[in-house]
């Protein structure tokens, strides 16, 4: 990609913003995938994003505790009109166990979450505020309703939410309009096919795909998570990345890395090439947020979005998240596709 060339834009949603048709995730830089040894790099990554036409900046409350707020913030406030700010809340952690989730939708906990959220940033308004995920516990309406008095009051721009079924995004989008839908979507993880995406693409909600990289599995960084990941990845704690399901896995990068080698590309633009054609295939807007700390990482992805595959790469890659062994999580149980099938 030459360095002055920058990616298509899209728009999040009927009224949404508009963002380049990739986005970052900021994660990594703090949290989840082993030692952050480098924040230089991972500032240059964010700065190198925004030159290449990347508008859209994800982060999350639970990503460190707070921290991964604290790091994108003076990146954010010095480019505060070119970038589109996502952050989420919903999602705590356990002290006894940092894997360990607890989840809360209630209005007086979006409240709270909301404010440490923006004097974090160090913003006024966040552009896209996600419900991180869904407690069943709590109706939707009310939760959704709450987020919309945030809007109304200025301090979030628009709503997202993350991981929920299509009947579920139905019913939000009857309460306030829904920008985006956060869920993960990969070669390796289509199971939001089958309700979400259908209902998005009817309702003009766009997608953003989180994880179209399958965790680095799939430009094929490593292969078992539990030999070659330190202690502290996240990843290790994923069953298909682990023992014999992470061995069978790794075979199914074949096709990949043949229409790699056919393209002049890396197994992982041809992961994300997959993911941003997905737009075309279902007709809705898809922004794909791949994470990484590195500035040669993001020109790699960026250029991702101009590779287009043949309707008989498309046939070679079809099959492959049929086959793949072992959940995206240990516990599925706060997953849309949980909902889905119950």
């Amino acid at each position: 990609m030459a360095n002055d060339t920058k990616i298509d834009t899209v728009r999040l949603g009927t009224g949404g913003p508009q963002v380049g048709v990739q986005g970052l995730g900021c994660m990594g830089m703090s949290w989840a995938y082993g030692p952050t040894e480098d924040p230089d790099a991972s500032r240059a990554a964010l700065e190198r994003a925004l030159e290449l036409g990347i508008t859209l900046f994800d982060t999350a409350d639970v990503y460190g505790d707070g921290e991964n707020e604290k790091f994108i913030a003076p990146f954010v406030r010095a480019h505060r009109d070119e970038v589109v700010l996502a952050t989420k809340f919903a999602l705590g952690s356990d002290p006894e166990d940092p894997f360990r989730r607890t989840i809360r939708n209630d209005r007086p906990y979006i409240r709270q979450s909301v404010e440490g959220s923006l004097r974090r940033l160090g913003v006024e308004q966040i552009d896209l505020y996600y419900m991180h995920r869904r407690e069943v516990g709590v109706p939707l309406e009310e939760s959704v309703g709450a987020m919309a008095e945030l809007v109304a009051e200025g301090k979030v721009k628009h709503l997202g939410l993350s991981e929920v079924t299509g009947a579920e995004l139905r019913a939000a989008q009857a309460v306030h309009p829904i920008a985006a839908v956060q869920s993960e979507w990969s070669l390796f993880s289509r199971d939001i096919e089958a309700g979400v995406v259908p209902v998005a693409g009817e309702l003009g909600v766009a997608l953003v795909p989180y994880s179209p990289l399958g965790r680095g599995f799939l430009t094929g960084s490593f292969v078992r998570a539990d030999r070659e990941l330190t202690e502290d990845d996240f990843r290790r704690q994923q069953p298909r990345f682990t023992g014999a399901n992470a061995a069978a896995n790794a075979a199914l990068l074949e096709p990949v890395r043949a229409i790699a080698e056919a393209h002049g590309a890396t197994p992982g633009q041809i992961a994300l090439a997959w993911v941003q054609q997905q737009a075309a295939v279902h007709g809705l807007a898809v922004v794909p947020i791949p994470g990484t700390r590195r500035p040669g990482r993001v020109e790699e992805n960026a250029a991702a979005t101009r590779i287009v595959l043949s309707e008989a790469e498309l046939a070679l890659l079809e099959p492959i998240a049929g086959k793949v062994a072992g959940d995206r999580y240990a516990d599925m149980t706060f997953t849309s596709a949980a909902r889905e099938q119950g």
